[in-house]
Formats: structure tokens, C-alpha cells, sequence
């Protein structure tokens, strides 16, 4: 029925029932006969007309709303009846009504196979619940079956065993709930008792047991309070860290009262109301180290005890780590994880800060008084203790302590320009009163035998890579100091205690104070102990004069003479008291250096000074004379005279050093600069019987040039410390100044072998010879046995300077190739005096040359003999052409003009013309011409 209003409704009609339904009783009698409505479907259908008829029926008969139709059709009568009309309304409402019901009975005929359809459906749905109850009824049947046939007890006590087993486990639940409440009773009385430790560890258990066991309600509360206590105990972090922080305040405070106290001589209680800073400049200079020493200790034992604290975390924090890996709580192992890296984070914060107030306490204390006036073993010793307790930072929290770093650093570089200006002073001081005696040392004597570089066999060669160091080295990592003084002890306290022991080993520094520590240094010198018997012997004979009793081959005394002049063949270190001092100072400014690096720069520049000026002072006592540069031999370097310019502009002073008195105002002290020194009226230079003071120049230079050898020794530790962008000054220093040394052998020797041989007689005699003999000679003249004479002499005076002085191989043979060129020099000088020569004079000249020397090389070793060509080809030149002279003059320029124009002269008239002679000479006159 609704399937057929609604079509009715999509074509825009009512129902015939609904429109039957608004009809009034007595209108339902009067629905049409099966005679009329055989009528109306007889007649002809028009479906317009019979639209139009159900278009015309009024749209209240349409609406979904009740009423009462009579009512509404007697309402709509007029006042005054007429039949007439009544009937045709009448018949209109039943047209309007067959064509309704004509209508519906088309739509019903429409939808009739549909109908028939779903009839089908309903009966075929009426079939399945049919056999659906069928299928219940046979399974209800089967279950009652199976509910008799299984044993209801048997069932029943596996409920009561599972019900059993859920007890057991609340039971051991509501025990362990009991025990946690209990637990937080004892974690407030331990929280009250400050057992902290225990109260962290039992609260830290107590959330692992509530985490397992939150899903009871009962546990919330309990839960509350220990995140409460928990908190309390987070609290109790930030107070222990504070509570370290007011104990490093205290501490060092009353270490720094007590000394200024104690020195302060009375019991006034001013200095207690002083600020920290403003009592460290109270301490005074004799306690400033033993109360350092005590800070550092005090300061040691707070930052054990944090040490301690956190190995304590540590310790139990991997207990619980392996009880919970074994337990396999995920869910409390993660809550426990969290609170131990909490506690770990605050503690590892705390290192840092900890530090920090330990670093601005020292720094504090370091700035309070002036250490430039300092001894120098106490100013190291400060040094000490300040590297070991950067040492202990490094290892607390791996800080490199800048503060305490920078703090050092700027007293280090205070004390140390005060203390080098003393030392250059000083320096000048011993210079100007040595008389450069030799002082005796063994042969096996090195510096790392003083007492300044035993720190050096220490920390061995920094030079040596850690590739290259043994594996067993390598792989054994030292103890850190925590781990070392954990258990007791303090590592100030073995550095206070081996004080004594350094001091005096400082205090032998300068070889003049005492004999005793300087033998000590030496492995007692005096003995001679390590030298083989016929050494000793030799050593007898030399200083005696006496013959030794044994004989000896000539190849002995051939050896000996190749080897050195020497007062023993141990060939001991030359040097002097002064460069003993410039070593030891040396190892003390690397002493420095090594427990300060930052300062190595300023350590390393002030060791160059101290090398410059002893190098400058050598040249300025024994090599400096004008007259060496106008020989042209270049005796002096481009290198070296560059070098002692910039000593000379850098270093030294001057206008002090022309000042008659000598004195320094207190302006010119600070400066860097340092006078010039003089050389000790002690010394002469000027005795011929001593080679002009050939002793002392040795002494000086081979001194000098030692020094150069231990600086090059040295050189890699200097390397190893020094900061990379100030390398390039240290190799500039070694390139240019040390390797210098040994060129100041060449100018200061050629001043002995300038005055060693009387080369003047030797012109003289020259100029008493016939050289324009018609003859060939077969004897030579006599100046040549005279400069023999004098080669000899000086050979003797060289053996007895060697008595004294050991001579080294180098030195001896400079001196005799000074002495050599400059009498082969002489004898060039001699020819070119001459006026007349002929053929045969030039075969004498060449005769007495070869003569003296086959006689030459019997007195000396020095091969090729120097200049032997500078002679032959001058005495050879004699015999050129025109054209060949004129090309010999212009590649010869090592001859000077004078001995040019003679030598044109002296040919003129045998085969050189005057024309040619003009020529020649022009050509000696251009060549000399650059030269003015």
C-alpha cells in the first residue's frame, strides 16, 4: 500500500483508500456497482481528459492531514439548495472519483509482476527460518549432550587452581605494597638523619617496585609521595653542588686567614672582615708558596670528595643496570634509566662549575701578590704546582684551564722580562770579567748532566714520535692522580717534599758559588779515572815537555799531527765559566718553558739573546777589525755581518755603552737593550810569544761554537713546544744566528796569522833581489828560508799555545791557511815591486816559490796548499802575448791594479811594445773603474 501511494505521490495523486477515507460514511455506501464501474472502464478512456478530471479534484483531498470530508462538502453548500446543481456536483465528485480509481487500478495492473516477484522472496525467507530453527533445535540438543557427558567437577578445579594461582600472586603484591609503604616512612627518617646516598638509592628502588606495580589503584598515592621524595632528593642535588661551592669559599678563605694571620704576628680580627681578594694581597713573599701549597691541597680534597661522590653514582648505578637486565623490567628500567642519566647529568654539570670556582680561587690568589722579584727556584716551583693542578683539571672534567692558564701566563711573562733583564746584566757582568780560561771538563761531559736539564731525561726527546715508542709503552696508560691518591694521600704534598731536592740542584747554577755541586755536575772532572794508561801517559809528556820514555813510530807522530793540538787526546768540551752560565740559564729558561708552554714564544726569544749576545760579544773582543773587509778575501760573510748588524740594532745599547761611567737609569733598565761589553784588561792581545793571545781567541770561539752545538741540540725540544705560527722565528734564529758560530773562526784567526808572520821583512827582503839576471839560477834566494823560519816559529809557538788550549783540527787548519795565503799574497805583493825582470828572473821566481812549497808542506797538512795558484799564475802571465795578456788581465780580476800595471810594465821592452802598453793599461783602467 505504500509502494502504491508512493507512485501516486510521484504522479502527483492521492490513494483511492486516503481519498476513500476522507469520505464520510454514508459516501462509502455510495462507491460505484460493479455495473458502473463496468460502465466507466466500458467508455471510452481520453488520458488527457482523465487527467484533467483528477487535475480538477481540490488540493485538500490531497493533503496528508485528516478531516472530516462531509463536513468540509456541507460547509461549501449554499445558503439556498438547488437539486440541480447538487446532482451535478455530484456526478463531478464521482467522475473525479472513477477517474482516481481508474487510476490506481492502472498503477496496481503496472506493478503486478513485481507483486508476484517479491511474493516469491518472502516465501523462499519463510523456508531458510524454517531450517535455521531446525539447525538451533539439533544444536541446543548437541550441547546438552556434551554438558552431560564432561564431568562438572573436573572443570570446577581448574576455575579453583587458577583462582589459587591469582592469589598467590596478590598475595606476594599486597606484602610487597605493605613493605613500600613502610619504605616511605624510612625514607623521610633518612632524609631527616642527611643520608643522602642511602635515601637516593632506597628511593630510587621503591619507584622501580611502584612502577611494577602502578595498576593497582592503592599505588597512585604511595606513587605521589615518592615523586615527592624524589624531588626532595633533586633539591638535594642542586644543595650539594651549592653546598661544594661554599665549601671551596671556606676553605680557601681560611687557609689564605690563617697564613696572613700567623705572618701578621697578632690576633687581630680585621683581616676576617676582608674580602677574599683583598686578603691574598696580604700574604707576604716568605709564605706565598707554603700557603699556595696548602690552597692547592685543601682544594684537592674538596674535588676528591666530588670524585668520590660521583665513582659512588657510578658504582651503583651499573648494579642496578645489571639487576634489571637480569629482572627483565622494561617498563622500570626505563624509569630507573632516566633517573640515573638525571642525576648523572647534574653531577657532570657540576664538574664543570666546581672547576671553575676552583680556577678563579687560584686566580684570585695568583694576582695578589707581585712575583717578579721572585728567586727563581720558588717562581718555578709556583710553576710546578700550578701544572699540576691544571693536570688535576684535566682530569677532573677535562677543562683546559684557561683562566688558570691565561693567570700564569701574564705573572710568567711579568716575572720573566724582569728576570732576563737581570740575567743579560749579569751575563754582561761575567763577559766583562773573563779572561777566557779554560774550563776543564771531561769528555764525556754533556749538558743533561747539569742539574737545569735533568727535567729533559724526564720527558725524554719530544722529537721522538709515539709511533715510534715501544708498544708496551703505549698500550699502559698511566694512572690518573684521582686514581692514584683516591684511597689517601695528596699530590701537593709530594710535590712540596721534593723541593729540597730540586733547590739544590738550582742553587749550583751559575759554577761560582760553590766547587762541590759544579764537580757533581761534572762526574768529578779531577779524575781522570775513564782515560787509558798510555793517554794519561801522553798527557804527562805534552805538559812536562819531556820526551816520553816509550817510543814513538813516526806513524804515531803522524797521527797525532793530522789529529788536533791538544793538551790530552780526550778532546774535552772547550769552554768557560761564562758559557757554562749561558747553559745553565738556558735549562732554566726551558724549565719555564716546559711547565708554561703558552710563554715559549717570549722563553725562546729571550734564549736567542742570550746566544746573540754572547756571539756578539766573541766578535766584538777577538774578531772585530776594519781593516779585514778592504782585504776582499771576504773573510766575513754577507750572513754574519748581516747577523751582527741586527744583534747590534736590537740588542744593544749604544748610548749606554759610550756613557765613561757606565751607569743605567732606573728608565733604562726596563729596556731590552743591554750595553756593549768591554773586553777584561786581564786579557792581552797584543804578546807575540802567545800567537796574540791565540789561547783565549780559541777558548772564545770554540766556546761559541759549543754553544752553537748544544742550541742545534736542543733545537727539536724547542720545536716540539713552540706555536706553529711562531716557528718560522725559531728556524729564522737557528738558519741565521746559530749556524753563524763557526763563521766567526775566519775573521777572528786571520787577526793571529795577519800578525803571526812579519810578511813586511819578508817585502824587504824581496826587494833586495836581482830578478833581471842572464842566467838560470840553481839556487833559491834567501827571503824564502827567512818566511820558512818564520812558519817554523810560528808551528812552535802553535804546539805551546796547544799546551795550554786544546787546539781543534778546524782551528789549526784555518790558521795555517790564513797564514799560507797571506804569505802567498806576500810573495805576489813582492813580484809586483819589481821593476826589472827577465826570462831568468821569472824561472827564480818560480824556483824559490817551489821551494818553499815542498818545505811548506812538510809543516803543515793543509791540502791544496790556499792561493798556490794565485802565484804560479802571476809568475806565469809574465810570459803571454799582446792578445793574450789583454784576455788574462780582463778574467783575472782577483789581482789589483798595481800588480796588473807591473806586471805590463815589467814586460815592456822584451815582448810588449809601448803602444801595447797603452792598450793594456786602459784595459786595467776599465776594469778598475766599478771598483772606485
Amino acid at each position: 500500500m505504500q509502494k502504491i501511494k508512493s507512485l501516486m505521490a510521484r504522479q502527483g495523486l492521492k490513494s483511492p483508500q486516503d481519498s476513500v477515507s476522507d469520505l464520510s460514511p454514508v459516501e462509502h455506501l455510495r462507491l460505484p456497482s460493479k455495473e458502473e464501474s463496468r460502465e466507466l472502464r466500458e467508455q471510452p478512456i481520453d488520458p488527457q481528459a482523465q487527467q484533467e478530471i483528477i487535475n480538477s479534484i481540490e488540493d485538500v483531498y490531497f493533503s496528508p492531514d485528516s478531516f472530516d470530508i462531509v463536513k468540509y462538502e456541507m460547509e461549501k453548500l449554499p445558503p439556498v439548495l438547488n437539486l440541480q446543481e447538487l446532482e451535478a456536483y455530484r456526478d463531478k465528485l464521482k467522475q473525479q472519483q472513477a477517474a482516481v480509481s481508474k487510476k490506481v487500478a492502472d498503477l496496481i495492473l503496472e506493478k503486478q509482476p513485481a507483486y508476484v516477484k517479491e511474493l516469491e522472496r518472502v516465501t523462499s525467507l519463510q523456508t531458510g527460518l524454517q531450517l535455521a530453527t531446525v539447525i538451533c533445535s539439533n544444536g541446543r540438543r548437541h550441547l546438552n549432550i556434551a554438558k552431560e557427558g564432561f564431568t562438572q567437577a573436573s572443570l570446577g578445579l581448574l576455575a579453583n587452581q587458577r583462582k589459587r594461582q591469582l592469589l598467590v600472586g596478590l598475595l606476594k603484591s599486597l606484602r610487597t605494597i605493605k613493605t613500600l609503604q613502610r619504605t616511605d616512612v624510612r625514607l623521610s627518617e633518612m632524609l631527616e638523619e642527611e643520608d643522602y646516598p642511602g635515601a637516593i638509592q632506597l628511593c630510587l628502588e621503591c619507584q622501580q617496585a611502584a612502577s611494577t606495580f602502578r595498576h593497582y589503584s592503592c599505588i597512585s598515592e604511595l606513587d605521589s609521595k615518592l615523586q615527592d621524595t624524589l624531588e626532595q632528593i633533586e633539591t638535594a642535588m642542586d644543595q650539594l653542588h651549592m653546598h661544594f661551592t661554599q665549601a671551596i669559599h671556606n676553605t680557601v678563605f681560611q687557609v689564605v686567614l690563617g697564613y696572613v694571620e700567623l705572618c701578621a704576628g697578632n690576633t687581630d680580627t680585621k683581616f676576617q672582615k676582608l674580602q677574599y681578594k683583598d686578603l691574598c694581597t696580604h700574604v707576604t713573599a716568605d709564605s706565598y708558596i707554603p700557603c699556595l701549597a696548602d690552597l692547592c691541597k685543601a682544594l684537592w680534597e674538596v674535588m676528591l670528595s666530588y670524585y668520590r661522590t660521583m665513582e659512588w653514582h657510578e658504582a651503583h648505578d651499573s648494579e642496578d643496570t645489571t639487576r634489571v637486565a637480569e629482572g627483565g623490567g622494561t617498563t622500570g628500567s626505563e624509569e630507573s634509566n632516566f633517573d640515573r642519566n638525571y642525576v648523572k647529568k647534574k653531577l657532570e654539570h657540576g664538574l664543570s662549575r666546581i672547576w671553575q670556582d676552583v680556577q678563579l680561587k687560584v686566580k684570585t690568589y695568583l694576582f695578589g701578590t707581585d712575583m717578579s722579584t721572585f728567586k727563581y727556584d720558588d717562581f718555578i716551583f709556583v710553576l710546578d704546582i700550578i701544572s699540576r693542578l691544571m693536570q688535576v683539571g684535566e682530569e677532573f672534567c677535562g677543562s683546559k684551564s684557561e683562566v688558570l692558564q691565561e693567570s700564569i701566563r701574564k705573572q710568567s711573562i711579568n716575572y720573566f722580562k724582569n728576570y732576563h733583564r737581570t740575567r743579560l746584566d749579569e751575563l754582561r757582568m761575567f763577559l766583562e770579567n773573563e779572561t777566557w780560561e779554560l774550563c776543564p771538563v771531561k769528555s764525556s761531559f754533556s749538558i743533561l748532566q747539569l742539574h737545569e736539564f735533568k727535567f729533559m731525561e724526564q720527558s725524554r726527546s719530544p722529537s721522538v714520535s709515539p709511533s715510534k715508542q715501544p708498544a708496551s709503552a703505549a698500550s699502559s696508560a698511566a694512572p690518573t692522580l684521582f686514581e692514584q691518591y683516591c684511597s689517601g694521600g695528596n699530590p701537593f704534598e709530594i710535590q712540596a717534599n721534593s723541593k729540597d731536592e730540586e733547590t739544590e740542584d738550582v742553587l749550583a747554577s751559575n759554577g761560582y758559588e760553590s766547587d762541590e755541586p759544579e764537580k757533581s755536575a761534572y762526574q768529578d772532572y779531577d779524575s781522570d779515572s775513564d782515560v787509558p794508561e798510555e793517554l794519561k801517559q801522553d798527557y804527562v809528556d805534552e805538559q812536562t815537555g819531556d820526551i816520553p820514555v816509550k817510543s814513538v813510530s813516526r806513524e804515531t807522530l803522524r797521527s797525532r799531527k793530522k789529529s788536533d793540538y791538544s793538551l790530552n787526546k780526550v778532546n774535552a768540551p772547550i769552554l768557560t765559566n761564562t758559557t757554562l752560565n749561558v747553559i745553565r740559564l738556558v735549562g732554566k729558561y726551558m724549565q719555564m718553558m716546559n711547565m708554561l708552554k703558552p710563554i715559549a714564544f717570549d722563553v725562546v726569544h729571550f734564549m736567542s739573546q742570550l746566544f746573540d749576545y754572547y756571539l756578539y760579544a766573541v766578535y766584538t773582543f777577538f774578531g772585530r777589525n776594519d781593516s779585514l773587509e778592504s782585504t776582499g778575501l771576504g773573510l766575513s760573510s754577507s750572513r754574519l755581518r748581516t747577523t751582527l748588524n741586527r744583534i747590534q740594532e736590537s740588542l744593544i745599547d749604544l748610548e749606554v755603552s759610550t756613557d765613561p761611567s757606565g751607569a743605567l737609569t732606573a728608565g733604562e733598565e726596563r729596556k731590552e737593550k743591554v750595553p756593549s761589553p768591554h773586553l777584561s784588561h786581564l786579557v792581552v792581545l797584543t804578546s807575540g810569544d802567545t800567537l796574540y793571545g791565540l789561547a783565549e781567541r780559541v777558548v772564545a770561539t770554540e766556546s761559541l761554537v759549543f754553544l752553537a752545538e748544544q742550541f742545534e741540540f736542543l733545537q727539536p725540544h724547542l720545536d716540539a713546544v713552540m706555536p706553529a705560527v711562531k716557528k718560522p722565528f725559531l728556524q729564522q734564529f737557528y738558519s741565521q744566528t746559530v749556524s753563524t758560530a763557526s763563521e766567526l773562526r775566519k775573521p777572528i784567526y786571520w787577526i793571529v796569522a795577519g800578525k803571526a808572520i812579519d810578511y813586511e821583512q819578508m817585502l824587504l827582503l824581496m826587494a833586495n833581489v836581482k830578478w833581471d839576471v842572464k842566467e838560470i839560477m840553481s839556487q833559491h834566494n834567501v827571503y824564502v828560508d827567512t818566511l820558512l823560519k818564520e812558519f817554523e816559529q810560528f808551528n812552535q809557538r802553535l804546539t805551546e799555545v796547544s799546551k795550554r788550549v786544546r787546539i781543534p783540527l778546524p782551528v789549526s787548519n784555518i790558521l795555517w791557511e790564513h797564514c799560507i795565503r797571506l804569505a802567498n799574497r806576500t810573495i805576489v805583493e813582492g813580484y809586483a815591486n819589481v821593476k826589472k825582470c827577465s826570462n831568468e828572473g821569472r824561472a827564480l821566481m818560480q824556483l824559490d816559490f817551489q821551494q818553499f812549497l815542498m818545505k811548506l808542506e812538510k809543516l803543515t797538512d793543509v791540502r791544496p796548499i790556499p792561493d798556490k795558484e794565485f802565484v804560479e799564475t802571476y809568475i806565469k802571465a809574465y810570459y803571454l802575448t799582446e792578445n793574450d795578456m789583454e784576455r788574462w788581465i780582463k778574467e783575472h780580476r782577483e789581482y789589483s791594479s798595481k800588480q796588473l800595471t807591473n806586471l805590463v810594465n815589467v814586460c815592456l821592452g822584451s815582448h810588449i811594445n809601448k803602444k801595447a802598453r797603452q792598450k793594456l793599461l786602459a784595459a786595467i783602467d776599465d776594469i778598475d773603474r766599478p771598483k772606485r
